[in-house]
């Protein structure tokens, strides 16, 4: 029997303004699953994912302008947002509580990123630096410089050695975590980079731009392992299964597509959304996908496991 990739559960409505992020968590200690998503009506919404159908804990009101990026921390217990108010906002996602605001500099918080030990909060700004700040000071404590152009997407490695940045020119930055020295700098898209994803063994960085390709590149060598085409336009958003198999890409032709990692075929194209598509996140164990977008629509996905 073949298993089929379908949809599970469609939260229509979810915001007021279109969803622009989204990420999915599990709590380390009681094995709760929640998604958060955030929104340009300046809002953060934490849902709790059960019986395959999702549940409003919060809404998280504490931004002035529309939430660009969430993330939250691999314990599952802190969400991070990220807003064009150009403040970082810290969370509780238990209490639905602020735990720490950091105020990022004029208009220059984009994406946010957990570090894997969940100890610092990665962003990129304008002036093409990625800021790191501190979880526990809620303080700036490292800066990398591209000496580039404004930085639009960061992933952290899963073994926490690399940081990659993807900027507004097309211009992907590898960094060496430990010493802070720029390993790679590749020049394979041509269009803003909105999205990169590490493998889960940190080998691989998979890249979604405006220019409508996704490219993967292999970090040790910084070697182009692969450009694979398919969307009809803008690719917005890439993410790794955790179990290294497939990856899955969001796109402004509104469809949601799944990719054989080792064959780098599309082996699955969703068409449900009814505008672009923000955000695509895999839930901890790779079974299910979260996709949201301009149709203020939250939708999970059951992937063949």
């Amino acid at each position: 029997m073949t298993t089929q990739y379908s949809i599970l559960f469609k939260q229509e409505h979810a915001h007021d303004d279109a969803i622009w992020t989204s990420a999915w968590g599990q709590n380390e200690k009681d094995r709760t699953e929640t998604i958060i998503t955030g929104s340009l009506d300046d809002t953060v919404k934490v849902w709790k994912w059960s019986e395959e159908k999702l549940e409003l804990q919060w809404t998280l009101e504490n931004h002035q302008l529309g939430v660009v990026s969430v993330d939250i921390s691999h314990n599952g217990a802190l969400a991070a947002s990220s807003s064009l108010d150009a403040n970082i906002r810290l969370w509780d996602l238990e209490s639905g509580k602020q735990i720490k605001s950091m105020d990022a500099g004029p208009v220059d918080a984009w994406t946010v990123a957990f570090s894997p030990d969940s100890r610092y909060i990665a962003t990129g700004s304008h002036l093409g630096k990625v800021n790191i700040f501190g979880v526990e000071t809620g303080k700036k404590e490292h800066s990398l410089d591209t000496r580039g152009k404004f930085i639009l997407s960061i992933a952290y490695s899963p073994d926490g050695k690399y940081l990659a940045s993807g900027a507004i020119d097309g211009i992907i930055n590898i960094f060496d975590i430990a010493t802070g020295k720029l390993l790679h700098t590749l020049e394979g898209h041509a269009m803003p980079i909105r999205s990169l994803t590490f493998s889960p063994d940190s080998q691989l960085l998979v890249t979604a731009s405006d220019d409508g390709y996704i490219k993967i590149y292999d970090v040790q060598h910084a070697n182009l392992a692969g450009t694979l085409s398919g969307h009809g336009s803008w690719v917005l958003n890439v993410a790794f299964s955790p179990d290294h198999t497939h990856f899955v890409s969001s796109s402004s032709d509104k469809s949601v597509k799944v990719w054989d990692a080792s064959s780098r075929t599309c082996v699955n194209t969703f068409f449900d959304h009814q505008d672009q598509v923000w955000s695509v996140k895999y839930n901890v164990d790779g079974s299910k996908i979260v996709s949201a977008g301009d149709d203020r629509a939250i939708h999970i996905y059951d992937c063949p496991m």
